[in-house]
């Protein structure tokens, strides 16, 4: 299917405007659904919601002969037989003149009071005045896709409610994307399906699913804006309006007209409704998570403190607060009730910590005398589980920092990745589970120590679970766990297990330095997988091969390959790639290959496959093949060449990007 040439534009006679009415109405919830998921998430969801209805409501043809300036786009190949050519012709004009709206909302990055489509001075409809509108609370299924659907572009959240929402084939998706001005639509599409193997089979049964939603923006639930701040400016008005009616008009368009996203009104949380799990939640639950947490802290009935967090976490802007917000964080105020985890002093700070369900948010001010301004960090959390809410930063002051351990938490200790052959050494934590201060690494700083946490869960909820966290920098410690290298043969594959037994302490000991946050997403869990291993030629010894992958709260994930030999040394980078699929689930075949000099001063090109890699190939300055999973060759120092493998499918397989440090390079 092919547009060619555009057509010319939608045919406004009465009778397919009345036609396109009827198809719009039919379709409403679904062109609404389209508006909402590529607006901006940052104009938070109240603004979108409203948009997106306006949006699909001013995508009716005019019937007095002004249409929308949008091509026309061919009926889909294929879909119901009761679908007329027709009515599947209008319906595709109505998701591009939606789609055109939408992306040019995102491009623009700006939201203004009016519609740009509002003739004259009037506003766009739909109008919402006291109320503030939110999607109603989905499945969990829906909240992943709302969470990956966040973090993409607006012409990819577009394909992705095309291609696997209103399930359009690929070839109208490419149509309408196109028709709509999408910038790169092969890319946006191929990025689509892509992310619906990321959730799997949670994409249809979210697309599909009865009842509330957060992808729906037609089934919402509404809540009062700020009671007490609108009888003030009623108020207001109304002294104002004895002075002169021109006076009262200002002050109330000065007043009642938000100047950004995050300055628009919202219901104003009280602390009295603040959420509280009960101490002993966590013992009898199936979701082991921030949700389990008990409210902590000698200070979780301070109504003043919990009530300058909640405002400066409500409206940030208006106050002197030091604002860190995590790349990919939703920008929405909170609601009505979070959940308050904690609240007490420690270190001369009043500490609040606080949970909506998908983000975690610190608050701290300094106690007494003081002219440190008070400090806000909020970071995703969604998807938290019984290792990444296992601990949470209260405070970090150079070198140390003291941690709020899970009340699942039965014993905690520390130790150096550095030194894989000492204990862990005990922590003292208190009642209220803060841990006394932890030595950190600073980012830069030289790789003398790498010291992590060792926690160990309750055996009332786990047995025998040890495991370890890392502070790379974010608010939640970051998970690490290892995978061994596979059996004989071509076995299954290996799962990941906590990095606490002497083979993975040992394998981290030698990539412990390497170790890093991520500068624009907080990390949520590294794995360390061990993917070959290979006899090197002149009496090399042996030689691993290990992927390690850092998957941030977002859900992307940065790989990197090292090749660990004999020795203490540490093990030296060969390859990296970032926003890859690769060493995952949904990416376990990997190929990797560098330059390695031997003992005796050979240079050999090395190369290396995962367990279902039957061959390797390579090409360049240097040709060579082999049958299995490892290949080495003599080579000159500065020979350029490619590495491919050929999987049991027969399938190429390239390798990953390689750096430019040679393995054991003096």
């Amino acid at each position: 299917m092919s547009l060619g040439r555009f057509r010319s534009p939608v045919v406004t006679s009465r009778t397919r405007v009345e036609r396109s009415e009827a198809v719009l109405v039919e379709q409403y919830g679904s062109l609404v659904r389209l508006a909402y998921l590529v607006l901006p998430a940052s104009a938070g969801r109240h603004r979108r919601i409203l948009t997106a209805h306006s949006v699909v409501q001013r995508a009716l043809p005019g019937a007095g002969g002004k249409a929308p300036r949008t091509p026309r786009v061919p009926a889909p190949r294929r879909g119901p037989a009761s679908t007329a050519p027709e009515t599947a012709d209008l319906r595709n004009e109505l998701r591009t003149v939606v789609l055109r709206a939408a992306l040019g909302r995102g491009r623009r990055g700006r939201w203004p009071r009016r519609h740009p489509a509002s003739p004259g001075l009037l506003p766009a409809l739909p109008i919402v005045i006291g109320l503030r509108l939110l999607p109603r609370s989905g499945s969990s299924e829906d909240m992943t896709v709302a969470r990956l659907l966040a973090s993409e572009q607006p012409a990819t959240r577009g394909a992705y409610v095309l291609r696997h929402m209103d399930r359009l084939p690929e070839p109208d998706a490419l149509e309408v994307l196109r028709a709509a001005g999408a910038e790169d639509p092969e890319g946006a599409v191929r990025k689509a399906d892509r992310l619906r193997l990321d959730v799997g089979g949670t994409v249809d049964a979210a697309s599909v699913s009865p009842g509330p939603s957060e992808l729906d923006a037609c089934t919402v639930w509404a809540q009062p804006t700020d009671l007490l701040r609108r009888r003030r400016r009623i108020r207001v008005a109304g002294a104002a309006l004895l002075a002169g009616a021109v006076t009262a008009t200002a002050l109330v368009v000065l007043r009642d007209t938000p100047r950004s996203a995050s300055e628009q009104p919202a219901s104003a949380p009280a602390p009295q409704l603040l959420r509280r799990t009960a101490p002993e939640t966590w013992a009898d639950t199936s979701r082991v998570d921030f949700t389990a947490w008990p409210a902590r802290g000698d200070r979780t009935r301070d109504d003043e403190l919990l009530g300058r967090a909640l405002e400066t976490w409500r409206r940030p802007a208006r106050t002197a607060a030091d604002v860190a917000l995590a790349p990919g964080t939703p920008t929405d105020p909170p609601p009505r009730s979070p959940q308050l985890l904690y609240a007490g002093e420690v270190d001369g700070q009043a500490v609040v910590l606080l949970h909506d369900g998908l983000r975690l948010a610190r608050y701290s001010e300094a106690v007494g005398a003081g002219d440190r301004a008070p400090a806000l960090s909020v970071a995703r959390a969604d998807e938290a589980d019984v290792t990444t809410a296992a601990a949470v930063t209260l405070t970090a002051e150079g070198a140390t920092a003291r941690y709020l351990l899970a009340p699942w938490i039965a014993a905690a200790g520390r130790r150096d990745l550095l030194r894989p052959d000492r204990a862990a050494t005990p922590l003292d934590v208190s009642a209220t589970g803060v841990t006394q201060p932890v030595p950190v690494t600073p980012a830069g700083a030289d790789c003398e120590r790498r010291p992590v946490l060792q926690l160990r869960s309750s055996s009332r909820i786990v047995e025998d679970h040890a495991f370890l966290v890392a502070d790379l920098g974010g608010l939640s410690p970051t998970h690490l766990t290892y995978t061994p290298l596979p059996g004989g043969g071509t076995p299954p594959a290996r799962q990941p297990r906590e990095a606490t037994g002497t083979a993975a302490l040992t394998a981290w000991s030698r990539l412990a330095c390497d170790l890093g946050g991520r500068p624009d997403a907080p990390v949520r869990a590294v794995n360390l997988w061990d993917f070959a291993e290979q006899r090197l030629p002149r009496g090399g010894g042996r030689a691993v091969w290990s992927c390690s992958r850092a998957v941030t709260w977002r859900g992307d994930g940065d790989v990197s390959v090292h090749l660990r030999t004999e020795g203490p040394a540490a093990a030296r980078p060969v390859a990296r790639e970032d926003d890859t699929a690769a060493c995952s689930r949904f990416g376990q075949h990997v190929v990797a290959g560098t330059r390695w000099r031997s003992p005796e001063g050979d240079w050999y090109v090395l190369a290396a496959g995962s367990r279902a890699v039957t061959s390797l190939g390579v090409t360049g300055d240097v040709r060579a093949e082999a049958d299995g999973r490892t290949l080495a060759r003599r080579a000159a120092r500065d020979a350029e060449f490619e590495v491919t493998g050929r999987l049991r499918t027969g399938e190429a397989l390239p390798a990953l990007p390689a750096t430019r440090r040679d393995a054991n390079a003096p």
